[in-house]
Formats: C-alpha cells, sequence, structure tokens
C-alpha cells in the first residue's frame, strides 16, 4: 500500500519518461476542486447530484482518491479547463480510471473532452463535445463501451459493438488516436480494439464499392470439380442385376411343387451391383474460383486528411445520469504519448490491483456478514411482531370471555 511521498515519487518517474506532452493529468489529490466545476445543471429541479472525494468503500491505496458519484437517480455533471491541445499532426492519447462500486442498475461512466467556449456552470447533456468515451450499462444486456467521434459538428459513434467491464474493480480505459486516422483500443493496458476511422467510423463514405454493373463473363467457369471426360463405362456394365438369388437358400425337403407351387430361392442384394454408372469427378483445370462482384473506386469519396483532427480541445467532463450512485473516477490523463501513458496504468494501476482486490473480498466479507445480521434481526423482529398479536388477540379473547360470563351472572 503506498503513502502519499510514494505516489510523488512515482508520479516524478514517470514525468521524466514522458518525452511527449502531457496536456492534462488529474490524480484528484489535495486542491482538486480549485480545477473542477461542479455544473447547476439540474439542481433547481432537485435532479443532479455531488461528487464526493474519496477512494470508495474499498481500494488498494485508501490515500489513492478520485470522485465518486453520490445520491440515487441523479444527473452528474463537473468538468476541468485545460490549455487549448490541437491533435493535427501529433497523436492523441486519453485515459482514465473508472470502479463501479455499486450495482449500477443503469448509467454511464464516460468522459467528454469539449472544444471552443463552454460555460462550466451550465456544462449539461446537451453541450457538445468532440470526443465520448467509456463505459454505459443498464440491465444485464447493455454493457457498451462508447467511443464517439465528432467531425464537423456532426457525432459519430464507433460501428463496432464494444463490450466495458461491469465487475467492481478498478479499471483503466485509453483511447488512441495517429495522424495516420488508426486508432486502438486498452482496457487495463491490454488492447481490446484496433484499426482505422476510415472503416470503424460512418464519417466518409467508402473508398471503394462494389461495381453494380459488373456482371459474370460467360466463359467464367466456377466449378471445382468436373466429370472425368476420359473415363469409359465398362462393357456389360448395365447388364448387372440390382438383386441375385441367395445362392445359401435351399428348397426344403418338405417342399412340393404341386402343393406348394414352383420353389424359389429368396432374392439379396447383388454385391457387383454398383448403383447407376457414373463418371468419376475430377479437378477441373478452368476453375476460376467462386465470381465475386469486383470492387472499384467510389465516385463518392473524397479523402480528408485531417480526418482524425478533433477540434482543438479545452476541456475534459463527466456528464453521467446514475440510478444507482458509486462511481469512482480518477487517473485522467490526456497526452500524445502512448507510451507515458502505457507506464502510469503499469505504476500507478498495476501496483494496487492484487491490493484492491483483496481490500474488496473483504468489504465483500463484511456486506454479508452485515446483511446476514439484519435478514435474522428483520426475522427475529417479525417472529416478536407475531407473538405480540398472538398475545393481545388471547388477552382479547379472555376479556370478551370474562365480560360474557358476567352478563350471564346478571342474567
Amino acid at each position: 500500500m503506498g503513502t502519499r511521498l510514494d505516489r510523488l515519487l512515482v508520479l516524478s518517474s514517470l514525468l521524466l519518461l514522458a518525452s511527449g506532452e502531457v496536456v492534462f493529468e488529474e490524480r484528484f489529490e489535495d486542491g482538486w476542486e480549485t480545477r473542477w466545476v461542479e455544473s447547476d445543471w439540474k439542481r433547481s429541479e432537485g435532479k443532479a447530484g455531488r461528487f464526493k472525494h474519496t477512494a470508495g468503500r474499498y481500494s488498494g491505496d485508501p490515500d489513492d482518491k478520485g470522485i465518486q458519484t453520490t445520491m440515487d437517480a441523479r444527473h452528474f455533471a463537473i468538468s476541468a479547463k485545460f490549455p487549448e491541445f490541437s491533435n493535427k499532426n501529433r497523436t492523441l492519447v486519453v485515459q482514465y480510471s473508472i470502479k463501479f462500486e455499486q450495482d449500477i442498475e443503469c448509467g454511464g461512466g464516460y468522459i467528454k473532452l469539449m472544444s471552443g467556449y463552454v460555460n462550466q456552470k451550465k456544462f449539461s447533456g446537451d453541450t457538445p463535445y468532440s470526443l465520448m468515451f467509456g463505459p454505459d450499462i443498464c440491465g444485464t444486456q447493455t454493457k457498451k463501451l462508447h467511443l464517439i467521434l465528432s467531425y464537423q459538428g456532426q457525432n459519430y459513434p464507433i460501428k463496432k459493438d464494444l463490450e466495458c467491464e461491469t465487475d467492481k474493480l478498478t479499471h483503466v480505459y485509453t483511447f488512441i488516436l495517429r495522424p495516420d486516422a488508426s486508432y486502438s483500443l486498452l482496457v487495463d493496458n491490454r488492447e481490446r480494439e484496433s484499426g482505422s476511422m476510415y472503416t470503424d467510423w460512418d464519417i466518409l463514405p467508402p473508398r471503394k464499392i462494389k461495381d453494380v454493373h459488373a456482371k459474370r463473363p460467360k466463359d467464367w467457369d466456377d466449378r471445382e470439380y468436373i466429370e472425368d471426360p476420359d473415363e469409359v463405362k465398362p462393357e456389360g456394365y448395365d447388364s448387372i442385376p440390382k438383386q441375385i438369388p441367395d445362392p445359401k437358400d435351399k428348397k426344403p425337403d418338405t417342399w412340393d411343387d404341386d402343393d406348394d407351387g414352383v420353389w424359389r430361392p429368396k432374392m439379396i442384394s447383388n454385391p457387383a451391383y454398383k448403383g447407376p454408372w457414373k463418371r468419376k469427378r475430377i479437378k477441373n483445370p478452368n476453375y476460376k474460383g467462386k465470381w465475386k462482384t469486383p470492387w472499384i473506386d467510389n465516385p463518392e469519396f473524397e479523402d480528408d486528411p485531417d480526418l482524425y483532427v478533433l477540434k482543438p480541445l479545452k476541456y475534459v467532463g463527466i456528464e453521467v445520469w446514475q440510478v444507482k450512485a458509486g462511481s469512482v473516477f480518477d487517473n485522467i490523463l490526456i497526452c500524445d504519448d502512448p507510451e507515458y501513458a502505457r507506464k502510469v496504468v503499469e505504476e500507478i494501476w498495476g501496483a494496487n490491483r492484487e491490493a484492491e482486490k483483496e481490500a474488496f473480498e473483504e468489504a465483500e466479507k463484511e456486506r454479508k456478514a452485515r446483511e446476514d445480521r439484519e435478514a435474522q434481526k428483520n426475522k427475529d423482529d417479525g417472529e416478536r411482531r407475531r407473538r405480540d398479536r398472538g398475545d393481545r388477540h388471547r388477552g382479547y379473547k379472555r376479556r370478551y370471555r370474562d365480560h360474557w360470563d358476567d352478563y350471564h351472572d346478571e342474567l
């Protein structure tokens, strides 16, 4: 379990390793409130939640704190400003960690990067963003990992179905976007997905399309096997009977042709009969494969060499709605050096992973024990209430019987 000094030493060593630019890095140390602005969105309606500075119920390092959503069924919105950054001709790395301590039921755990001017006190779900990245969970069916990019004012979600982690431990999500429009998505320093903006987002028309006017050539031979034209049917093949008399079947000694008719042996399948004659099949020397519609250049495709370039980034924000609160956001990083980001995960998250698992297991034991005690208490209280009702009922019957006896005595 690290101390504050240990974390500062690790951070210092990481900064020495960084060869690129660290645009924004937030570990939520003391003074984090001066860098972040909590929005008033939904507050007048009583629907805005609050963030709490904490490591959560369990942690690999209790001194390593993030900000946690509090209050169920609320909207949460908070943002921080950083020096404007353009990813033109540069790699963009966006990384953060999140821990779903709660049974979230339904809610988001993603972050957003914004461009231009943002009124942080009014930051909301309607605020335009340039990138949205992170988990979104709802029930047992939705375990989505959002990756949405803005291009010319319109938002485009990735076409791939990406799934997020759903356990209650901390996980680190990393998105890397390069100047060639290729990208990588990592979870806990392991590549989960990769590809290109050209193919995995419906931003530009595809470079290639199928030629709808193409037709298969008349001489195209797609028969992989053909009959052997040189094979000749053996002489007498068609005269071979399908069935023959059973040579083992003998006429019974008691058989009388006059009384029983002419005896005939039973028929059996002829082992020499091979069925209708067919030429054997051989590889077709003219086989060209299955014909496929050819791809051609798309006349509607117009390349944009700046496809990967987002509007200059200036803010990072958390804007989510959650049925059950309790998510801890931490270790937010925006930089241009994937190696530095990898080292951050390795040195900060990796060092606490096993300790967090142990703390989680201990917290779960305590939770279960507490629930068992509460269940037993509720059971005992229920039995006591039933006994009390029974005692009251018996007392009522005694009073009624005594009253009835007195009434009869008066008569």
